[in-house]
């Protein structure tokens, strides 16, 4: 997953990216209201860890022009405010969390899996033929038996499942898995492919993973793309 945290302490952002990584998740970082909702509006993210007292633009702000420009993305509030009033605020400007500083690192944690879980879509499980991921367990299956992936290819088949059917270039591959700063040079999204592909469609008829010459990589049931 892909997480947009807009915070404006340093040590606090840096903290929370830290914790979000180990998590697996793939996490950017911005310290104003501005900027974090030129971020949040400008690229796919799967959720806003969003502070309330921003420079330049409140979080209250950067929450209600996001739900304005009818983006779905989660929005977990995290603030210092913890009158009931500014949880109700919080919430009715588009909040789907709120969260009270200073806060249980685990608590965090258990809330953002909890907003990935429930997604833009509400999905509980991502399927395509018969593979299955299920975020609530971090399990995938492919045929009823359990596929063992690491964090980063954990990562970049959840990336490919919210997005089965389409044609995802290496670029949008790379920016969503792994950092914006990215060098588009490497063949870091090949390698993960292929090892994708060994755990998932070895030993399969029917081909999930397939190339798309000249853009990058669909994942389907159909086998009439595979190169």
């Amino acid at each position: 997953m892909r997480i947009l945290i807009v915070e404006d302490e340093q040590k606090v952002a840096s903290f929370l990216r830290r914790a979000l990584e180990e998590e697996g998740q793939a996490v950017d970082v911005e310290h104003d209201g501005e900027a974090g909702l030129q971020r949040a509006l400008t690229y796919d993210y799967d959720l806003v860890v969003l502070d309330w007292l921003l420079p330049l633009r409140s979080g209250l702000d950067v929450c209600m022009a996001i739900r304005e420009a009818q983006t779905g993305t989660p929005i977990l509030m995290l603030t210092a405010r913890d009158a009931v009033k500014d949880r109700i605020a919080g919430l009715d400007a588009g909040a789907d969390d709120y969260l009270v500083k200073p806060f249980a690192l685990g608590e965090l944690l258990a809330r953002v899996r909890a907003l990935l879980r429930r997604g833009k879509t509400g999905s509980p499980k991502l399927v395509v033929g018969d593979l299955i991921l299920d975020p609530a367990r971090h399990r995938v299956t492919r045929a009823g038996q359990e596929i063992t992936l690491t964090a980063k290819e954990y990562a970049l088949l959840d990336y490919l499942m919210r997005h089965a059917g389409q044609s995802l270039s290496r670029t949008m591959i790379a920016e969503h898995v792994w950092d914006f700063d990215f060098d588009g040079g490497t063949n870091v999204v090949d390698v993960y492919i292929n090892y994708l592909r060994n755990k998932i469609d070895r030993g399969h008829e029917r081909k999930l993973i397939h190339t798309m010459r000249g853009v990058g990589y669909s994942l389907e049931s159909r086998n009439a793309l595979s190169e």
